[in-house]
């Protein structure tokens, strides 16, 4: 039995960084061509599309942030951190006003959608410190990282 685990984590670690290349490059079967990339190109002025790529990085890590705040079960400091940082109280932080000048609307429809998400889902992540009920801020936060995969599949910046 431990040869046949042996052998498995080989041939999975192995495998690993393929994967790893292809995940990176959004496609799953490495065996299958590349397709070539058919989201709209959105230009922005240079050193807006490094400030934007920014944010969105630190959108990313509140994104996780806020699952390690759920796992640990403090669901309000998983609030506190998405109405500050992704929430529309937020939008002030990072220069949104400048920045949704360049957008098309449906990116900017989107943008919206993922910051007001972000928002009620702060309210019900506090909700949850009376109802004991986690379901409705994992909704939330689901319809979160809803809009901003839409947004990433639609548009590119780069």
């Amino acid at each position: 039995m431990r040869i046949l685990v042996a052998i498995v984590a080989a041939v999975l670690a192995g495998g690993s960084a393929t994967f790893a290349v292809a995940q990176h490059q959004h496609r799953h079967d490495t065996s299958v061509p590349r397709a070539p990339d058919a989201r709209q190109f959105v230009k922005f002025p240079a050193a807006l599309v490094e400030d934007t790529l920014a944010n969105m990085r630190d959108h990313l890590q509140a994104l996780q942030e806020i699952q390690s705040q759920l796992g640990t079960g403090d669901a309000d400091k998983a609030a506190s951190i998405a109405e500050t940082r992704l929430g529309m109280s937020s939008l002030g932080l990072h220069g949104a006003a400048e920045v949704s000048k360049h957008m098309p609307q449906g990116m900017q429809d989107a943008g919206t959608a993922m910051h007001r998400a972000a928002s009620r889902f702060a309210i019900a992540a506090q909700d949850t410190v009376v109802t004991g009920d986690l379901k409705p801020a994992f909704a939330g936060l689901a319809e979160i990282t809803a809009q901003c995969v839409g947004c990433h599949a639609s548009y590119r910046i780069k």
